[in-house]
């Protein structure tokens, strides 16, 4: 992408953009509801993130327009030393900017921010329904060290 990317923190006016690209894939059609106005839930959600000092909502922007969204949350931990982890989550680029680089550079600026946390590790979860998805992150440097599991509640 040959547009000058740039990151920043979310704002609330942001939303509408942030949840249309989550709902924009195969899986996201299936959990998430794109609708205007925005079911009150994503605003509880965005003002809970806002408030947390270890949780960041980050959106890549070409110029004005939003065009990528991840949420780091940082955490403490016993393990490795007492080390700091960087998690990162809910990777969305629009579709318009799919297959341009732009999910690279957003994973690189995570990565950087990581490190500007103090952070030993960066995790992150792939539906295994998304191979593609996994072959990106594994091209990026990361391992499928673990077997992550869920419950849904």
């Amino acid at each position: 992408m040959k547009e000058q990317l740039t990151f920043r923190m979310a704002a609330k006016k942001d939303l509408d953009p942030i949840v249309a690209m989550l709902a924009d894939d195969a899986l996201g059609k299936g959990r998430e509801r794109y609708i205007l106005p925005l079911p009150e839930s994503y605003g509880q959600a965005f003002r809970a993130i806002d408030s947390d000092p270890n949780n960041e909502l980050i959106v890549a922007c070409c110029e004005a327009e939003v065009i990528g969204v991840m949420q780091l949350t940082f955490t403490p931990y016993l393990t490795h030393q007492g080390s700091w982890r960087a998690t990162i989550e809910g990777v969305r680029t629009s579709s318009s900017v799919r297959g341009q680089g732009v999910g690279t550079r957003m994973i690189e600026w995570a990565i950087d921010r990581s490190r500007e946390r103090g952070c030993s590790l960066v995790q992150l979860t792939t539906d295994k329904q998304r191979p593609e998805a996994l072959r990106f992150y594994q091209k990026l440097g990361f391992s499928a060290t673990h077997e992550g599991m869920k419950l849904k509640l």
